[in-house]
């Protein structure tokens, strides 16, 4: 049997704090694992310009009910999972999440989650584990799992190598020179074909 392990944001979803940064014009916010490959760095860093504006978890969620899934990926979803079995492994925090699973038809998803206190302020950030996406894909390999990966940015790229196939999708092109070992592909039906070629069984587009 085979699993897709799917990154969520930028890969089916917008990247939410960009749209959040968008929303409030805090230029900082714009940073991702794209950007800033160490996590802790980066949630350090947001945790920071939040409790510098005095923005909470309130507004964030304000943005993200605006938000949908990026065109096609729904439909991707849907050939993926006709296909394979599917996960999602995510760095982001089930607070956010919530509103665009279930525009995806509430796919398994593997994140995190946040300590919010009783005003709302976002106080902390709880990791599922440490490397949680490349950990998942050990996990799914122990359980004699077959793992294709896809993700777009520097904290997908563990989760990539350790998987049986990683493919990068809409990554920027410093991630696509540094790990020049993936394939690398900008479209869902680009997609669909990477998928076809790393599968062991004869898949149909």
């Amino acid at each position: 049997m085979e699993i897709a392990c799917l990154d969520l944001e930028g890969v089916l979803i917008p990247e939410i704090w960009i749209a959040f940064s968008e929303k409030t014009g805090i230029e900082a916010l714009r940073a991702t694992t794209r950007d800033i490959p160490d996590y802790d760095e980066l949630m350090t860093m947001r945790l920071a310009e939040l409790d510098k504006a005095g923005l909470g978890l309130t507004e964030i969620q304000e943005v993200i009910s605006t938000l949908s899934p990026l065109p096609g990926a729904a439909e991707f979803l849907d050939w993926l999972r006709e296909r394979f079995q599917v996960v999602i492994l995510s760095d982001t925090f089930y607070e956010f999440a919530g509103p665009l699973m279930a525009q995806l038809g509430y796919p398994t998803l593997l994140c995190h989650k946040l300590t919010v206190d009783e005003s709302g302020k976002v106080v902390d950030y709880n990791l599922r584990q440490a490397n949680p996406k490349r950990q998942a894909i050990c996990a799914f390999k122990s359980l004699y799992y077959r793992t294709i990966a896809t993700g777009d940015s520097y904290n997908d790229t563990t989760m990539l190598t350790e998987a049986d196939a990683g493919i990068l999708f809409s990554a920027p092109q410093n991630v696509i020179e540094e790990f020049p070992q993936f394939p690398a592909v900008h479209s869902y039906e680009d997609l669909k074909k990477e998928f076809i070629k790393a599968s062991n069984r004869d898949l149909s587009l």
